[in-house]
């Protein structure tokens, strides 16, 4: 008996062991794949199904000409509608008339920019918008895309609801593994399955809500949706708070800066969703402000959180980041201005000099020592309707 139970507890530590290599293996793959969020964009927002050859080379040459690429953004993404049938062998076809010269020159074509190509499908028998998707032939759409030279493919959820979610995506990412082409999975079924729980070592990105909009309610209301995620942020798995809606017109300049900043608080993936070729400067200066965008992509990867909220619509929040400083956002949820106070203590950070910077207005603030007890030696800002105040602040000692 003692001999059995000796060989079943070797049995069970070998096998746990074994699982633990597995994980480790998986963690190292993701964090290669992705160390830091994502950065690109994607045809959706702005274009809709309205996608082509012509487009998405346009938009990958105006990633480089804007500066966007030199500022980080990396992938260029086709979303839905631009494939229309299988072939006899299964094989995924594109539209001939919208990419008359096949997804691998495309794909190439970005390469050529210094860029990397993205795709779109779905784990269910169809797209959101009637195309045909994975369901049924992971394995070979997972080669195809590997021999198109792709990058990064986003799987949605459409027409999949009696599905396993982590059942399908784990399908689909072992189908992308056995291709042999280290590609990007985006994980995309709207946050219904608690991807953040099991998506770790599937996807390396993940929606955590539904569709966003160009409205101030949707960025508001995703922003909360994320507030509650951010232990589950890391190199390699990230809390994916949906495409930016920077720049197509419908909200201020103020909401598009908030947008932008609690995207980067959040560690979110930073995909852009309008059309860089008619962008303005002042949407392009948002898009490339290198010093939001460095707290996004700060290598420690922690998600921000909030840790005050003053009841009447102003919240702060905090992100630790690699160099011991703390990106700090002071969030105006309300449509009218409001003068925010905030103690050092309450950031976390010792009574004493720390030197602040404000992210947006790129300057310097000074060394301030908050004493505690004075009001006046507090970090005091007044920020805009739906705006927010965005500072990395370091102690000096």
């Amino acid at each position: 008996m003692m001999r059995q139970l000796l060989l079943l507890t070797t049995a069970v530590a070998v096998n746990l062991s074994a699982q633990a290599r597995v994980r480790t293996r998986a963690s190292a793959a993701d964090v290669r794949l992705a160390p830091t969020p994502p950065m690109g964009f994607n045809t959706w927002n702005k274009f809709g199904c309205n996608v082509s050859e012509r487009l998405v080379r346009e938009m990958a040459e105006a990633m480089v000409a804007s500066g966007m690429r030199d500022a980080g953004y990396r992938y260029v993404v086709v979303d839905d509608c631009w494939q229309v049938a299988r072939d006899p062998n299964g094989r995924i076809v594109a539209d001939p008339q919208r990419f008359p010269g096949g997804m691998r020159a495309l794909a190439q074509y970005v390469h050529g920019l210094g860029l990397k190509f993205g795709i779109y499908s779905d784990v269910g028998p169809k797209t959101c918008e009637g195309r045909p998707a994975s369901y049924g032939h992971e394995e070979i759409d997972a080669r195809t895309y590997a021999e198109w030279e792709v990058d990064f493919v986003k799987m949605d959820w459409c027409h999949a609801d009696s599905l396993s979610a982590p059942d399908h995506y784990r399908r689909f990412r072992r189908a992308l593994d056995k291709a042999g082409r280290p590609i990007v999975l985006s994980i995309c079924e709207w946050g219904r399955n608690n991807p953040w729980e099991w998506a770790p070592g599937i996807g390396q990105l993940w929606r955590i809500t539904s569709d966003i909009s160009d409205r101030w309610e949707s960025i508001a209301w995703i922003i909360n949706a994320g507030a509650r995620l951010h232990a589950h942020a890391g190199p390699g798995r990230w809390n994916d708070a949906d495409m930016l809606e920077v720049g197509n017109g419908a909200m201020t300049p103020d909401e598009y800066r908030a947008h932008f900043s609690m995207w980067a608080m959040l560690a979110s993936p930073l995909m852009a969703g309008n059309d860089l070729r008619t962008m303005t400067p002042e949407t392009r200066d948002v898009l490339t402000n290198r010093e939001v965008i460095a707290v996004d992509q700060d290598p420690l990867g922690t998600g921000g959180r909030p840790i005050i909220d003053r009841g009447y619509g102003l919240q702060v929040w905090l992100k630790p980041l690699a160099n011991g400083a703390k990106a700090v956002a002071l969030l105006n949820l309300r449509s009218d201005s409001v003068d925010a106070a905030v103690r050092w203590k309450e950031i976390g950070i010792p009574n004493g000099p720390a030197r602040v910077r404000d992210l947006w207005r790129h300057e310097d603030l000074g060394v301030h020592v908050d004493a505690g007890k004075d009001y006046a030696t507090r970090l005091r800002a007044k920020v805009p309707p739906h705006g927010v105040v965005m500072l990395v602040i370091t102690p000096t000692r």
